[in-house]
């Protein structure tokens, strides 16, 4: 019987885990528990899919968010109730900045909060920060795969279209508070848009857990809006590659 509301898990299933790797996408996370050893089915129920894999001998769990921040509020609620402690979000997403191309990976070291769900956890005076130990073990797990990562501050966004000004939309319409801000997040020196970290730093920052972040670009909005399919596997499998390391070094600490 599980022991948490919505992940279907038990500390027994998680077999001493400490370290959690958090992509969005459910499909994600058997791609991400083969890349490790020994890697294992545990449950799938409505976004959140999880698996787990080993390192070096030590356990780490994979598990799907689904997108946006409450969702991963409920995912990192009920795994560090479950004894995890660390969070290593992997994702795609769309840099802003015209030097980003895709198949770069990006590291990112706070995010811009956009979201709402961050604001259950601290007021919006407490920045949204990444933990400095996983920041390093992904920015060196990035330049151990010959990747030399970019490192800086990410918009979040609870919304895909008005919150990231895009009007390519049923409607058209961008409502005030949101025009002009890609030009503005750019100017302030903003990598990409996502939907997550916003949530995920401030959660796990204010509850005393770790987190970090890493993800692979599949489109450059100052170029175009839809990514090339050809592109996003090999993006995404530098990513997963770069946080399954990562996963691995913070499992030992």
């Amino acid at each position: 019987m599980s022991e948490v509301f919505h992940l279907g898990l038990t500390k027994a299933m998680l077999k001493g885990a400490k370290v959690a790797i958090v992509p969005g996408d459910p499909a994600r996370s058997e791609r991400i528990a083969k890349e490790m050893e020994n890697a294992e089915y545990l449950n799938s129920t409505r976004e959140f899919t999880s698996w787990l894999g080993y390192m070096d001998g030590e356990p780490i769990v994979v598990c799907s968010t689904g997108i946006g921040g409450p969702s991963v509020s409920i995912c990192v609620e009920e795994l560090a109730q479950l004894g995890v402690r660390t969070f290593l979000r992997i994702g795609t997403t769309g840099a802003i900045q015209p030097h980003i191309n895709v198949g770069d990976i990006l590291i990112t070291t706070g995010a811009v909060r956009l979201d709402g769900a961050s604001q259950h956890f601290a007021p919006l005076e407490y920045p949204a920060v990444a933990d400095f130990a996983c920041t390093n073990a992904l920015y060196n797990a990035a330049l151990s795969q010959g990747i030399r990562p970019y490192v800086g501050i990410t918009a979040s966004s609870d919304t895909f279209y008005p919150g990231q000004e895009r009007y390519d939309t049923f409607s058209g319409k961008i409502y005030p508070k949101f025009q002009g801000t890609l030009k503005q997040w750019q100017d302030l020196n903003v990598m990409n848009y996502e939907m997550e970290s916003a949530t995920l730093f401030t959660m796990c920052a204010a509850l005393g857990l770790k987190a970090g972040m890493v993800a692979g670009v599949i489109v450059n909005r100052t170029q175009q809006e839809i990514p090339n399919e050809a592109t996003i596997k090999s993006t995404e499998q530098k990513a997963v590659a770069v946080a399954v390391e990562a996963a691995g070094k913070m499992a030992k600490t």
